[in-house]
C-alpha cells in the first residue's frame, strides 16, 4: 500500500475493516474487473463475496444484524472498492442509500421488515427520483401516487435506477398531492414509497416493468435501468415514515450521504489511475531510461499524486463531520465536485502516459478513462454542485443588516 491518500485517526476495527477490503479487491476484483467489464457481466461472484463480509450491511445498526459502522468506514470501503471496479461500488452505494433513509426515516415496522435482510443481503436496495425529462431537476417529477382505498396507485416513469433489475427492493420518489393546501411547494407535495418487487426484466409485478438495461458508455456490469409504473399499488404502510410529503426531504438526507460516497468513488478510481501512470513511466523507456525518468512526466505524476491527496483528504472531512451530527451539505457537495473533477484529470493524464497503448482495451486505463466521467454527472452534476456550494457560502458568509 503506498503513502497516498492513508487516514488518520481510525481505530483498529477500522484499520481491519479496510485493510480486509483492500486484500478482497487486490485478490477477486481487479483480477477480472476488466474481462466482465467489456463483457457488460454483472459481477455475482463478486457481490456474492462482498456479502459474505458483510459490506451490505456496513451502516446497519447492530440490532438489525449490521455492522454498524460509520460513514467514514463505509467510505472508505467504498474507495477501495472503486479503486477495483467502480461499478462494484455503486452496487454497493445504492443499496446502502435506501438502508440509510430507511435507518433515519422508516417507521419502527419498516426498519424491523426490511434492515435485517438488507444486512445479509437477502433483499437488495435500489432508489428511484430521475426521469427522462428532467435531469437534476427533481422538483418537476411527473410521476403521481394517487390514494386507492388503504393503498396508493403509482403511475409514471423514472430514469437511470442503479440495481434497477437486481433489486428487490425500490425507494421510489412520486407526486402526492392529496391533503394539500392549494399553492403548496412542489417539494412538499412528494412521497417516497418503497416498492417491493421480485428482481429481473419486463414485467416484474402487476403494475411494474423494467424494459431492460441502458447500453452506457462506461460503469458497465452494474444494470442501470428505466422504471415504468402502470397503476402499479403499493400498501399504504409503504410510505416511507408513515407520512406523505415527506419524501423530498428524505431523498435529499439520502442523496447527501450518497454525495460523500460518490467522492469516494472518485478518490479510489483516481488513485487506481494513479497507480496504474507511475507503474507504466517506469516499465516504458524511451530515449535510452524509463520515461518516468522525464521531467515531463515526473510533473504530470507530481500534480496526479496532488490532487490523489486532495480529493481523499475532503472526501474524509466531509464523512467525519456527517458522523459528528453536524450538516455537511457544503463538505459533501465541494468533495464530490473536487474528487469527480480531480477523477477525471487523473485518469487523463494517466492515459496520457500510457500514450498509444492507453487506447488499447488490453490496458486497464482504458476502462478507467470511460469510467470517470460518470462521476461528473452521478448523485447530482458538476454544476449543481457549484450551486450548492455557492448557496451554502453565502448563508455562512451574509454580511449583516
Amino acid at each position: 500500500m503506498g503513502r497516498l491518500a492513508q487516514t488518520e485517526g481510525l481505530t483498529d476495527i477500522q484499520r481491519e475493516i479496510v485493510s480486509t477490503v483492500r486484500a478482497f479487491v487486490d485478490k477477486e476484483i481487479i483480477p477480472v474487473a476488466t474481462e466482465l467489464e467489456h463483457k457488460d457481466e454483472y459481477p455475482t461472484e463478486i457481490v456474492e463475496g462482498l456479502r459474505e463480509l458483510g459490506l451490505f450491511g456496513l451502516m446497519i445498526p447492530e440490532e438489525y444484524g449490521g455492522l454498524g459502522e460509520s460513514l467514514l468506514t463505509y467510505a472508505l470501503c467504498v474507495e477501495e472498492i472503486a479503486r477495483g471496479w467502480m461499478s462494484v461500488s455503486g452496487i454497493i452505494n445504492t443499496h446502502f442509500i435506501v438502508a440509510y433513509m430507511l435507518k433515519q426515516h422508516g417507521t419502527q415496522e419498516q426498519r424491523d421488515h426490511f434492515l435485517p435482510r438488507m444486512a445479509a443481503g437477502e433483499v437488495r436496495g435500489a432508489f428511484s427520483m430521475s426521469e427522462p425529462a428532467l435531469g437534476s431537476d427533481v422538483s418537476a417529477i411527473t410521476s403521481k401516487g394517487v390514494r386507492d382505498g388503504d393503498g396508493f396507485l403509482l403511475t409514471g416513469q423514472k430514469m437511470w435506477l442503479t440495481n434497477g433489475g437486481s433489486s428487490s427492493l425500490v425507494a421510489v420518489l412520486c407526486r402526492t398531492d392529496e391533503g394539500h393546501a392549494e399553492g403548496t411547494a412542489p417539494h412538499k407535495s412528494m412521497t417516497t414509497f418503497l416498492v417491493e418487487k421480485e428482481p429481473g426484466f419486463g414485467q416484474v409485478k402487476p403494475g411494474l416493468t423494467i424494459p431492460g438495461k441502458i447500453d452506457k458508455m462506461g460503469y458497465k456490469g452494474v444494470d442501470t435501468t428505466e422504471l415504468i409504473m402502470d397503476g402499479l399499488r403499493v400498501p399504504g404502510d409503504r410510505v416511507l415514515g408513515g407520512r406523505t410529503g415527506r419524501g423530498f426531504y428524505q431523498m435529499m438526507d439520502g442523496v447527501e450521504v450518497g454525495r460523500v460516497n460518490v467522492a469516494a468513488r472518485g478518490c479510489g478510481v483516481a488513485q487506481r489511475a494513479f497507480e496504474l501512470g507511475v507503474g507504466y513511466a517506469q516499465q516504458r523507456h524511451t530515449f535510452g531510461k524509463p520515461i518516468a525518468q522525464h521531467q515531463a512526466i515526473q510533473f504530470k505524476l507530481a500534480e496526479m499524486a496532488t490532487k490523489v491527496e486532495a480529493a481523499h483528504a475532503l472526501m474524509v472531512g466531509a464523512a467525519r463531520k456527517k458522523d459528528s451530527g453536524q450538516r455537511n451539505d457544503l463538505e459533501a457537495g465541494m468533495a464530490k465536485y473536487l474528487a469527480s473533477e480531480y477523477c477525471k484529470e487523473v485518469v487523463e493524464d494517466s492515459f496520457r502516459i500510457h500514450g498509444g497503448y492507453g487506447f488499447s482495451k488490453e490496458y486497464e486505463i482504458e476502462r478507467l478513462y470511460r469510467e470517470a466521467p460518470m462521476l461528473l454527472i452521478g448523485e447530482g452534476t458538476a454544476e449543481i454542485q457549484r450551486m450548492i456550494i455557492g448557496r451554502r457560502l453565502l448563508e455562512e458568509y451574509r454580511l449583516p443588516g
